[in-house]
């Protein structure tokens, strides 16, 4: 197993030691004059990075590539190795058979300049123009290269660059001694930074949480993400490191860009993992407010602030990670995003209708709401429709746009649930006892715990043609249907307790039959005074007895 590592490690990295830039071999001029040549964009950068390889390096002759002003001849030898250094660090991959051996070369994507590029997404300021009729780094280049060099090996890592080399030039497997020994060490220390890393975390971090008292917040939600970010320190590590061991530029690019695209990768975990501490910190303030349309709420924030990390964070991937450009594929997805929107214009339409819902909040979980057709409980409000249980024990799905456009009698939001009875009883129970049941009627509401006492109705209400009516017209203050029932189940076991004590009879639909004469018998129907006086006269009789009394009375 380790003679086949020692096998792979050696095909990596067995190229040639000398140069950290592509040099096609059967492009390179076999007249060494034109190492020295500065006519075109492909003499220049040839004799940029030919001049400063191992086998030939003659930084003087390099540094010609440079716009000085006022720099000294050591200082171009130090800034033409810094030059060098910032394109190996940052993994530029340059094909010299790929650059333009036109003198007369015009950058048509950039302002018809005579200017070259070698990669505008990670070295922008660095870039050749035509000065004369040579071909030279530009002045603006020569000015950035200091600061370049301190941006591609920040933290002093570019003492290492003059330390490591120290160390010995023998070859093994294909790699200077000293840049096998900057592997062994930038591996040890990632693991010795692996294991500090979780010492901290598990030890220090769970240990402070759970003296705080949140313990199992720390270990199912924060020790999760600590975890990642120690893996982006260790990432962030190596893209320091591995910059200073000046490996072959084929292996450099491709590590540099597997560690770019891992930076924003694992960011897009830790954000995707803060979402569910944002959700639980959420979900405890639902706890503590009466709507339940708020813990309905929670699960579907989370599921959009997930997706909407994972969108974000995989542009990020593409852009800065594996440095893919974007903008056409942004243009083709508004472009699509318009023909999909004309195509899903109901699916927007009820996405905006769930957000007015929320915003709204025109019912919540476990309402009885009435509309149209719908009737029933609410059991789950989504982002695309509503779930309604209806009585029948049925599940019905309502699209949110619909639902935001209909009126909704929601049952559930009301204060007072309304009860309204008519008490029959029958036509012998003479007035008195009516009025001793009505007052009953009243006590028990005035006693009942769940009843309105502000606003109720009872009263003799009509004579029907079987009954004496009594109006029992009341409120109950409960949250829900089923403490409704049970009020009213309480309510109407008093009414029954009390007619059966006050000798109530409550009257039902009868027919009585009457018979008009017998022989033997008078006869049932009134005679009648044939004198309109005689009426008038007991109808003066009961004003001035019964009326007046009422008004002497009051």
């Amino acid at each position: 197993m380790k003679f086949r590592f020692l096998l792979l490690f050696s095909f990596l990295f067995v190229q040639s030691i000398l140069a950290q830039v592509i040099l096609d071999e059967n492009q390179i001029p076999i007249d060494p004059e034109q190492y020295h040549s500065l006519t075109s964009p492909y003499a220049t950068t040839l004799t940029f990075f030919y001049n400063l390889r191992e086998d030939n390096f003659e930084p003087e002759e390099a540094a010609k590539t440079l716009r000085l002003s006022d720099q000294s001849e050591v200082e171009a030898k130090k800034l033409v190795v810094k030059l060098k250094q910032i394109f190996d660090g940052n993994g530029v991959y340059v094909k010299i058979n790929e650059i333009p051996n036109d003198p007369n070369y015009i950058d048509s994507l950039h302002n018809n300049q005579a200017r070259y590029f070698f990669d505008t997404k990670r070295l922008p300021g660095v870039y050749l123009e035509k000065v004369g009729n040579d071909w030279k780094f530009s002045a603006f280049t020569v000015s950035q290269i200091n600061e370049l060099h301190q941006d591609t090996y920040p933290y002093g890592t570019d003492k290492l660059l003059n330390v490591l080399p120290k160390l010995g030039n023998e070859v093994y497997l294909g790699l200077y001694f000293w840049q096998l020994a900057g592997l062994f060490i930038l591996i040890l220390l990632l693991f010795i930074s692996h294991k500090v890393i979780t010492i901290i975390l598990d030890k220090g971090l769970l240990y402070a949480l759970e003296r705080f008292g949140y313990g199992y917040i720390g270990e199912k939600y924060l020790l999760p993400v600590a975890k990642v970010i120690s893996i982006f320190v260790i990432v962030q590590l190596s893209s320091l490191f591995i910059r200073v061991l000046q490996l072959p530029i084929e292996t450099v690019s491709w590590i540099l860009l597997l560690l770019n695209a891992a930076k924003p990768f694992i960011i897009t975990i830790v954000f995707y993992k803060i979402v569910d501490i944002v959700a639980m910190y959420f979900a405890k303030l639902a706890e503590k407010t009466e709507s339940t349309l708020d813990d309905q709420l929670v699960p579907l924030l989370r599921k959009t602030l997930k997706a909407f990390v994972v969108i974000v964070g995989t542009l990020y991937i593409l852009k800065e990670g594996l440095q893919v450009d974007i903008v056409p594929f942004l243009t083709g997805l508004s472009i699509g995003g318009l023909a999909f929107a004309l195509a899903a214009q109901d699916t927007i339409k009820n996405f905006f209708g769930s957000i007015m819902i929320f915003i709204d909040k025109p019912f919540q979980v476990g309402d009885w709401i009435t509309s149209g057709d719908v009737d029933g409980t609410v059991e789950e409000v989504g982002f695309r429709s509503t779930r309604v249980r209806t009585f029948r024990n049925s599940v019905m799905y309502i699209p949110n746009g619909k639902i935001a456009d209909a009126t909704i009698d929601n049952h559930g939001l009301r204060q007072y649930r309304r009860f309204f009875t008519t008490l029959t009883i029958t036509y012998d129970t003479p007035p008195h006892l009516i009025q001793a049941f009505v007052d009953g009627l009243r006590k028990i509401v005035e006693s009942h715990p769940d009843t309105r006492k502000d606003y109720y109705n009872i009263y003799f209400n009509n004579l029907s043609s079987y009954s004496q009516d009594v109006m029992f017209y009341v409120f109950f203050e409960v949250p829900n249907w089923t403490e409704e029932l049970r009020a009213r189940h309480e309510l109407l076991i008093s009414i029954i307790t009390l007619a059966n004590q006050l000798g109530v009879r409550f009257a039902f639909p009868t027919q009585t039959l009457h018979m008009e004469s017998f022989p033997e018998k008078k006869t049932l129907v009134p005679e009648y005074h044939h004198d309109a006086k005689a009426y008038q006269a007991k109808l003066q009789d009961f004003v001035s007895k019964e009326l007046n009394k009422k008004q002497d009375l009051n």
